[in-house]
């Protein structure tokens, strides 16, 4: 019989490699997956690794499904590093679409291009309120932080939806579930004329070195990881476990809510029941792949893109279902959590001792 046992020290260079070789299972297991459908591996791997790197468009495209997954990742890192499990950023995503998208619908011919800060702010807001819920339950009742944060993101989805078909909904628009399109001076400023990436992916870039000084360089970053690590530690170092809580929360509900302001006043124009994009969901395979660092978030989150792209891909040429993008997704995710589980552990074959 095979049982796990504990290594007695795990290998840190192991440590560092295990998402590329987690890369390395999910790329066998897509091949093993294609040939089961009945579909060339080949054409199929092209879909997923060639197609989205293979010139500076694809790449812009990128970086507009790579923006929100890092943005969500930097703050659910942060979370994670301080033992707080925020599992809703994808409610606060919605939030901050929310909140966003309604200072987009307050322009008037006459609005001034500095409407796009106040649009990012209130994403900001919004996401980091919604998730101040989850804060204030787990602080003041002591409720799971994981199931209310989760449950908060069905709540976002149903607000979403009767402000869309109900109070927000464009009188214009053909008794279609949307909102008004917002006026072109609230749109997120493009980086290139005729390509759709924006400055959502500098702010990203920036979040990184942020979070990085923060975490690495910073006594706040200190004590939150301390926090998650050794929380006896932390209470004799003086440290608030309160406090982390809700520094925690309420960066990662902001950055999230960040990501859906991006993303509605970017390259949706408008608020629909599709503003959710499973982003907030995909963002924790991202941190974690990413290891919890900023700059590994940076190419997981990359990575991760290329999972949606592909996915696209597959759907329009191969005739795959939707599904596909999940399926590489949650590869990924389960081939690593396989590499982290024999760094920390190793497999020995137990003889199996027969009762008298």
């Amino acid at each position: 019989m095979l049982k796990l046992e504990l290594r007695p020290q795990p290998s840190k260079w192991m440590s560092l490699g295990s998402p590329l070789l987690a890369l390395a299972l999910t790329v066998l297991l897509g091949l093993g997956l294609f040939v089961l459908l009945g579909k060339d591996p080949m054409r199929g791997l092209q879909m997923f690794f060639w197609e989205p790197i293979k010139s500076a468009y694809a790449w812009s495209e990128l970086g507009i499904k790579a923006t929100p997954l890092i943005l969500i990742a930097l703050g659910l890192a942060v979370c994670f590093r301080s033992n707080v499990w925020n599992i809703g950023a994808e409610g606060q995503f919605i939030v901050g679409a929310l909140a966003g998208g309604w200072v987009a619908m307050q322009a008037t011919p006459d609005t001034g291009r500095g409407i796009v800060v106040l649009i990012l702010l209130a994403g900001v807001a919004g996401g980091a309120a919604w998730a101040a819920l989850t804060a204030l339950l787990r602080d003041r009742f002591n409720a799971n932080e994981i199931l209310v944060s989760l449950m908060l993101v069905y709540v976002a989805d149903l607000l979403l939806s009767w402000l869309v078909y109900g109070p927000w909904k464009d009188p214009n628009g053909y008794n279609f579930p949307q909102s008004i399109s917002f006026l072109a001076v609230t749109k997120i400023p493009r980086l290139f004329e005729g390509w759709r990436v924006n400055i959502g992916v500098l702010i990203a870039l920036a979040a990184v070195a942020a979070f990085w000084l923060l975490l690495f360089r910073t006594y706040a970053g200190y004590a939150l990881q301390v926090g998650g690590l050794a929380p006896a530690a932390a209470r004799y170092a003086g440290f608030s476990s309160r406090r982390a809580l809700w520094t925690a929360l309420l960066l990662s509900g902001g950055m999230a809510g960040l990501a859906g302001a991006l993303e509605a006043a970017g390259p949706l124009g408008q608020l629909t029941p599709y503003v959710p994009a499973g982003y907030g969901f995909a963002a924790i395979i991202v941190a974690f792949v990413g290891r919890l660092h900023p700059v590994g978030i940076v190419f997981s989150g990359i990575l991760m893109s290329m999972f949606y792209i592909g996915g696209e891909l597959a759907q329009s040429r191969l005739g795959l279902p939707k599904s596909i993008t999940g399926v590489f997704q949650g590869l990924l995710l389960f081939a690593l959590l396989a590499c982290d589980t024999l760094i920390h552990y190793r497999l020995r074959w137990a003889a199996v001792r027969k009762a008298a």
